[in-house]
């Protein structure tokens, strides 16, 4: 049974907080993490569609993970996301966070032998691309950029391309490390220098 996007929305304006925990490890899956956040607090029915429809999530699970649990999407998302790369229950990487959330995530990457350099994680990195595409903002893995979307659209689904637009940053830097035995600085790390920003017209 399909929960109405109008008591979901409702659950999730009450319970929700206000960011993702983005604690990856990964500094860009990190910022993709904040922009989900916010694009399922915003966007509630496409949400959950998106978790359903393409990890393949059961829809109770997501919804008492945002509504009951008080998860905020950008957990969710990650929770389904990494659970469909692992081939796992979203539920049972739910719970295995859950019960661990000093940890964060790559306690419970680990705690499946999944490494930053390992094909399961590059695989969820590259869900990232396709969960944007979706939403009508295609982004190139890795790169640096940040993505504002569309409001008011809470109760349906935000047509292709409609949003505020993305800003690229651009500069000559350093990527730092996050210490992880496998992890690829240069890949991963914060991009930091002088440039300037561009800003992208909504498509």
């Amino acid at each position: 049974m399909r929960t109405s996007p109008l008591v979901l929305a409702a659950v999730l304006a009450a319970t929700l907080p206000a960011a993702a925990g983005a604690c990856s490890g990964d500094a860009w899956v990190d910022s993709r993490l904040v922009e989900i956040n916010d694009y399922g607090m915003h966007n509630q029915g496409p949400f959950v569609d998106e978790i359903v429809t393409n990890y393949g999530a059961p829809r109770p699970v997501v919804v008492e993970l945002l509504g009951t649990r008080h998860w905020s999407p950008g957990d969710v998302y990650y929770a389904c996301a990494f659970a469909h790369s692992i081939n796992r229950p979203c539920a049972e990487v739910a719970d295995r966070y859950e019960r661990n959330r000093a940890g964060g995530w790559g306690f419970v990457m680990g705690s499946y032998n999944v490494g930053y350099t390992s094909p399961q994680f590059v695989t969820f990195r590259g869900g990232f691309v396709n969960t944007y595409g979706r939403w009508g903002h295609p982004i190139v893995l890795g790169r640096n950029e940040h993505v504002v979307w569309q409001r008011g659209s809470i109760h349906g689904h935000v047509p292709q391309g409609h949003a505020y637009g993305y800003w690229e940053h651009h500069g000559h830097g350093h990527d730092h490390d996050h210490g992880h035995g496998d992890h690829d600085g240069d890949e991963h790390g914060h991009g930091h220098g002088h440039g300037h920003d561009k800003k992208h017209e909504p498509r």
